[in-house]
């Protein structure tokens, strides 16, 4: 199995390696640029990548390899954490379509490239799509693919044989490296790929709320308990019950001890890793684990037995990659999670999914992005920039990110960076977006512009920009809290960083779900300007905009629990705020939340139509 990996990796880093050695040439120049005006550094990125992939001019038509539409009947499914409703889903004795694109696909690569077409139909898909470079692949108008429910379908045709755990492929969970389900769409160090649809009804559905066979569970069950603290809506997770198992509670198939997997670690560093009780063996806290001990890939192992679900559409390693043009929904986990690639363009695409995690677009350790022209609505954050975490952070910072002319509905946070950003995230740009909120009565935005971090994620944020953002109908006007650890100086259940303010920047995100807490991050160089935020009726028929304008929630020193002497805890800075109306917040009396932040710059900033020009530390 090792030997396996290892010869996948060289292969990624084949892909790879030139292009980053490029890119740290340009580093110091860019730099200088950006000081100068970041918006032309985020014209020339948007410029590079809007250059058109080429493929040869050669249609392989899945249907010439057998595949065959399905029928459809409904069934009763889970449509968000919350609601249920009659949905399609492909008949009983469906045709299964998945070796046919299977072999149009390698044909098409062994062809030396061109595109795989998918005609109008609905057709029936148990197992992932696996990219491979030079194909395009192309979903007609009218094409919608509904993806299998069935956990073991993920399992069944990985590279990496794991016993009972099914045969898997390299992937990340949550920042972490792993051996775990096969994504709806895979590819793993591909060079000039693409996934493309015809308009938005061409449909990739992940059938994340259709219940298992025989079973009330979804994928979206393995989520477990919401622990939002006063959320509006999500509160619930979909057939979750008490005693469930899922990856929130202890598994039985986990070690009940990291000596049998780490025996290398000292007494000392296995009850830091552990913490108290057998939380830890639950998988969404095991694999982080197993990334603090310094468990190698080969022994990461998850798939059948375990509750980490994947991701919808997943590419790692890859390069000159273009996702444009289609609409995905019902995802079981994160809708796009490419990890790890270089030039790569994110256009038109409808990114609709409500379930738990359902995030629209999570680059991570990415470079040179563009995002453009999107719709996002989502069960979580809309668009999140991840960087690793724990000690995955082999693959560098994700950097050079252009987002602009998208359109955001419902969702955690609009534009987050975080939480998992180990690895750093620098010189991204948002600019020219609409956060709609078109939910805000049932299924409001929770904040715009985000920020995620603590002192296990620890990373750096710098040369963030913002500029150009509508939001007519606010965020949500009620306060949601995280739980602070014992001895903060932030009590637990009085700062709203889960919901409530338009800017939010948390660097003390969920500081109780990590055992490892030695890492402070860096805040520095942020600058959001020509933002405007609208009033809608609160329930209590007051006009409201937001709970709060600004969040900002610098580190906390007494996270620290690893060795001494203790790093350096800096406050945040160089935040500059400028020719923005927040609308009115709920709570006037105290429109920000400011601590340990250093010279916040705020320039003709309105709140409650009264304009502000001042600088705040705290």
């Amino acid at each position: 199995m090792s030997t396996t990996i290892n010869q996948q990796r060289r292969t990624m880093m084949k892909a790879v390696s030139a292009s980053g050695l490029a890119a740290i040439g340009a580093a110091n120049g860019a730099q200088a640029a950006i000081a100068e005006d970041p918006w032309a550094r985020a014209k020339e990125i948007a410029t590079r990548l809007s250059q058109p992939l080429r493929f040869r001019e050669q249609d392989f038509v899945i249907t010439d390899f057998g595949a065959a539409p399905c029928a459809l009947t409904k069934v009763k499914a889970w449509v968000s954490h919350d609601d249920q409703a009659m949905v399609d889903t492909q008949a009983p004795g469906a045709k299964d379509c998945y070796p046919a694109i299977k072999a149009a696909i390698a044909a098409c690569h062994q062809a030396g490239g061109g595109r795989v077409v998918i005609p109008a139909g609905n057709w029936y898909v148990a197992g992932p799509i696996v990219l491979l470079s030079n194909v395009h692949v192309h979903l007609k108008k009218g094409a919608h693919v509904y993806f299998s429910n069935d956990p073991r379908d993920y399992a069944k045709y990985g590279d990496v044989d794991c016993g009972a755990n099914g045969k898997l492929v390299i992937t990340r969970w949550q920042s972490n490296d792993c051996l775990n389900f096969a994504s709806m769409i895979y590819a793993y160090g591909q060079d000039n790929i693409a996934l493309t649809g015809e308009d938005w009804t061409s449909v990739l559905n992940g059938q994340g709320g259709v219940p298992f066979a025989g079973s009330t569970d979804c994928w979206w069950t393995w989520k477990g308990k919401n622990r939002t603290i006063n959320p509006v809506s999500q509160a619930n997770t979909p057939g979750d019950a008490p005693g469930k198992i899922n990856q929130r509670i202890a598994n039985p198939a986990n070690p009940t001890s990291l000596r049998d997997v780490a025996p290398h670690l000292t007494e000392a560093e296995r009850q830091l890793i552990q913490g108290e009780g057998d939380k830890w063996r639950a998988d969404e806290q095991y694999l982080p684990a197993l990334s603090e001990a310094g468990v190698p890939l080969a022994k990461r192992v998850f798939g059948l037995g375990h509750y980490l679900r994947p991701s919808m559409v997943h590419l790692i390693g890859c390069t000159n990659v273009l996702l444009q043009g289609y609409h995905v929904i019902h995802t079981p986990f994160w809708q796009h999670h490419p990890v790890h690639c270089r030039n790569l363009v994110f256009r038109n695409v409808h990114a609709e999914s409500h379930g738990p995690n359902s995030d629209g677009f999570d680059p991570e350790a990415c470079d040179m992005v563009l995002v453009e022209g999107c719709t996002f609505d989502a069960g979580d954050d809309c668009i999140a920039i991840k960087a690793g975490k724990n000690r995955d952070t082999q693959y560098g910072p994700s950097q050079n990110i252009v987002i602009q002319d998208c359109i955001m509905h419902s969702g955690h946070g609009a534009v987050t960076l975080g939480s998992e950003m180990a690895g750093g995230i620098q010189n991204v740009y948002a600019q020219n977006l609409v956060f709609e909120n078109t939910h805000w009565a049932t299924n409001p935005l929770n904040t715009a512009i985000r920020l995620k971090t603590n002192m296990n994620r620890g990373g750096y944020l710098r040369n963030f920009y913002v500029r150009n953002v509508k939001i007519p109908n606010g965020v949500q006007t009620s306060p949601s809290f995280y739980a602070s650890l014992p001895g903060s100086p932030i009590a637990s259940k009085t700062v709203a960083t889960a919901a409530g303010a338009v800017v939010t920047f948390d660097c003390d995100y969920t500081p109780t779900a990590d055992t490892v807490r030695l890492r402070p991050p860096v805040v520095d160089n942020i600058q959001i300007s020509n933002v405007t935020v609208g009033n809608v009726k609160t329930k209590q028929g007051a006009l409201a905009s937001c709970y709060q304008a600004i969040v900002i929630l610098g580190p906390v020193a007494s996270d620290y629990n690893g060795p001494q002497p203790m790093p350096a805890v800096v406050p945040v800075t160089n935040v500059k705020i400028s020719d923005c109306d927040f609308g009115t917040p709920a709570n006037r009396e105290q429109p920000w939340y400011l601590y340990n932040v250093k010279g916040l710059q705020l320039t003709r900033v309105k709140v409650a139509g009264k304009e502000i020009s001042t600088t705040l530390s705290a």
